[in-house]
C-alpha cells in the first residue's frame, strides 16, 4: 500500500509520532473500487473512514421523486465519510458513490476511534481537520446557497476546471440545486 500521500495529508493537519503512524496504518487497508460502486448506501451505518488516492467520489442524497442531490465531490487526496452520521452514530441520510474508478485507503471507524482516545497526536490530527474542513471550509458554501444564484454558484465551480469537466452535467445541476434545462440556459448565457 503506497500511504505516502496519506500520511503527508494527516501530518499537514498535526504531525504523527511513528508510534502514531504505526498503529494507523495497521487498521488502514487499500480497497478499489469500480465506476458506479456504492462505498456507503444512505439508511446503513458508515463503517468506514476513506482517504481517496485516485478517483472522483461524490456524496449525495436522494429526492422524494428519486433524483440525486449531490452535496460534495471528493477528489484526490480527500477524505472521504459520513461524519455526522459517524459522529451520531446514526445511520447515514447520504450515499457515498464512485463517480470514476478509485483507488482508496481505508480505515475502520470503530478501531479509528479507540486510536483517538489513545494518540494525543491523532486526535489534534482529527480536531484540526474537522475545524478547517467541518467548519472553515463548510460556512461559505452554507452562505453561497443561501445569498448566490445558481449562475453565480456555477461560476464559483467553473473555478476548478479540473472537477468541472470531469462531472456530467447533470450531476453539476443537482450540486448547483437546478435542472439540467436550467443549467443549459446559464451556460448559453455564459458563452
Amino acid at each position: 500500500m503506497n500511504s505516502s500521500e496519506f500520511l503527508k495529508q494527516i501530518n499537514s493537519y498535526y504531525p504523527l509520532s511513528e508510534d502514531t503512524t504505526s498503529a494507523m496504518m495497521a487498521i488502514c487497508s487499500e480497497e478499489q473500487y469500480k465506476r458506479n460502486d456504492i462505498l456507503l448506501e444512505s439508511g446503513n451505518m458508515a463503517r468506514y473512514y476513506y482517504f481517496l488516492q485516485s478517483g472522483l467520489i461524490g456524496y449525495y442524497t436522494t429526492d422524494d421523486e428519486g433524483n440525486s442531490i449531490y452535496k460534495i465531490f471528493f477528489e484526490e487526496n480527500s477524505f472521504v465519510a459520513s461524519t455526522s452520521a459517524i459522529i451520531k452514530n446514526e445511520p447515514s441520510d447520504f450515499n457515498i458513490i464512485a463517480l470514476e474508478d478509485c483507488s482508496v485507503i481505508k480505515y475502520p471507524v470503530k478501531a479509528y476511534r479507540e486510536l483517538l482516545e489513545k494518540h494525543h497526536d491523532l486526535a489534534l490530527f482529527h480536531i484540526r481537520y474537522l475545524e478547517k474542513n467541518w467548519v472553515v471550509k463548510k460556512e461559505p458554501l452554507e452562505v453561497s446557497l443561501k445569498f448566490e444564484t445558481a449562475k453565480q454558484r456555477y461560476l464559483l465551480l467553473l473555478e476548478n476546471k479540473p472537477l468541472h469537466n470531469r462531472l456530467k452535467q447533470n450531476q453539476i445541476a443537482s450540486y448547483l440545486g437546478i435542472t439540467p434545462t436550467q443549467l443549459s440556459r446559464i451556460k448559453k448565457e455564459i458563452n
